[in-house]
Formats: structure tokens, C-alpha cells, sequence
């Protein structure tokens, strides 16, 4: 949740959260975000490492692929494996495709959250 977010907070796009533990024994779920340029992507990666190494267990990726072309990075966390990927590069793989057998775990941006509960509120 907290890759998600910080990606969120970079204004990725179509975040989804895919548990693909029962598919894959190398990991447990997908992380998959999208932007519209390259240096997007790199801001959106560098988020996510940043957060996850303020975490108690500071994690850190184990494999980090994709990172010249700026366009599909792929960082290895072991139990999560995050795609940020050019929005183009999103459409065209469709990850979310490939893996729609397996359940996607609910994320919700804490901003839109904060904002929705504010207009209720607020009426």
C-alpha cells in the first residue's frame, strides 16, 4: 500500500494492485502504474523507493530493471514486483489482462479519500 501511494502521490496513473500469489511462487502481487512520459515513470520509481526505505524495514529492491529506457522499470521487492510503465507500454502489454484471473487487492489514493470525505462532509 504504501508503493501505491507514493506512486499516487506522483499522480501515477490506473494503479492496481493484483495478488498473484496463488499464479506465481516468486512474489505475491503486482504493483502496476502508469504515466504519460518517460520522466514520469522516473519520478513515479523514484517515489516508490523512497517511501519503501522509510519504512521500519527499509525495503529495498532486490532487482531494478528498465531504468535507461524510462519506459517500463520494473523494481523486484520480492514480495511485491512493481510495474511503472509509459502508458503506452500499459496499453500495449495489458498486464491487467493477462493477470485477470487472479483477485486485485482494493487500493484507494488517500487524497481522492480525504477530498471525497470532505464534499460529504461538507454537504
Amino acid at each position: 500500500m504504501a508503493a501505491a501511494q507514493a506512486a499516487a502521490d506522483k499522480k501515477a496513473q490506473d494503479i492496481v494492485i493484483i495478488d498473484v500469489g496463488d499464479q506465481l511462487a516468486i512474489t505475491d502481487a503486482f504493483l502496476l502504474a502508469a504515466a504519460p512520459n518517460e520522466r514520469q515513470v522516473l519520478a513515479i520509481v523514484d517515489a516508490i523507493e523512497e517511501r519503501l526505505l522509510e519504512l521500519p524495514e527499509k525495503a529495498k529492491p532486490v532487482r531494478r530493471e528498465g531504468e535507461r529506457g524510462g519506459r517500463w522499470v520494473l523494481l523486484d521487492y520480492v514480495d511485491i514486483v512493481v510495474h511503472v510503465q509509459h502508458t503506452e507500454e500499459r496499453e500495449f502489454y495489458a498486464l491487467d489482462r493477462l493477470w485477470k484471473d487472479c483477485p486485485q487487492i482494493p487500493f484507494v489514493d488517500r487524497d481522492l479519500a480525504d477530498s471525497a470525505a470532505g464534499t460529504a462532509s461538507a454537504e
